[in-house]
């Protein structure tokens, strides 16, 4: 079976434009976080697509799917996100195995709530790879050069910017590899994650790569919002 995970535990701390996270900001006539939704009740190849949210918003989430994805609700759940995005993969993981069990080949897409310009070509590329190998992260190949700085004053390193990408969601994994994985972490290997492959790097398990696009923007600051509304107002993204 293959799931959706969307990522909206976060409180967007680094906006600064309202009093509520940003995947529920507005992005032309509707939240940011349907957008992204729409993008993947739209692939008929997801069994159920889950949602993690803050606590404090589940409520309000099941509110915009009632009143934007009336049709969907039953493929559609939405679950209470965890301390930080692994955790909330966690939480869907549990949920998907608590109502469907457990399966070696069971699927799991994870995606921000916050990139709505995600393409079916790379939602599809993502699940076939994800079936092959088992994990795999979403890039683009870096454009600029990259500079590494030990301390944050001086460089320390310029990397051959050939080999440089710049990561995306979707992140796909068999669950049964990603599970086996985080539990072999010990709590200081656990606390330099900063997604989910980390976790597969960490144990050099092979991550493959699938071709994101520029288009797949991240709505973090309120510079990138106002490059969102831009494209929603008629950007055709790939």
């Amino acid at each position: 079976m293959i799931f959706a995970a969307i990522l909206a535990g976060g409180i967007g701390s680094r906006m600064h434009m309202a009093d509520m996270p940003k995947q529920f900001l507005p992005l032309g006539d509707k939240p940011i976080v349907i957008h992204t939704l729409e993008k993947f009740v739209l692939c008929p190849r997801f069994d159920q697509i889950y949602i993690g949210v803050h606590a404090d918003w589940l409520g309000h989430m099941e509110n915009l799917i009632e009143k934007y994805l009336p049709q969907e609700k039953e493929r559609i759940t939405v679950v209470c996100g965890g301390a930080d995005r692994n955790g909330t993969i966690l939480n869907v993981v549990s949920c998907i195995e608590s109502r469907f069990g457990q399966d070696e080949e069971n699927i799991i897409v994870t995606h921000d709530s916050v990139r709505p310009f995600v393409s079916m070509r790379m939602i599809e590329e993502n699940i076939d790879a994800a079936i092959e190998y088992g994990a795999v992260d979403t890039v683009t190949p870096a454009v600029d050069t990259i500079v590494v700085s030990e301390n944050g004053e001086i460089i320390s390193d310029i990397p051959e910017r050939n080999k440089m990408y710049q990561g995306q969601t979707p992140q796909s994994f068999r669950i049964s590899i990603l599970k086996r994985l985080y539990g072999s972490l010990n709590d200081d290997e656990k606390k330099i994650l900063t997604d989910a492959c980390k976790i597969c790097v960490v144990r050099d398990y092979p991550v493959h790569l699938v071709e994101g696009a520029v288009t797949n923007l991240k709505i973090t600051t309120p510079g990138d919002y106002r490059i969102a509304q831009a494209m929603a107002g008629g950007v055709k993204v790939d």
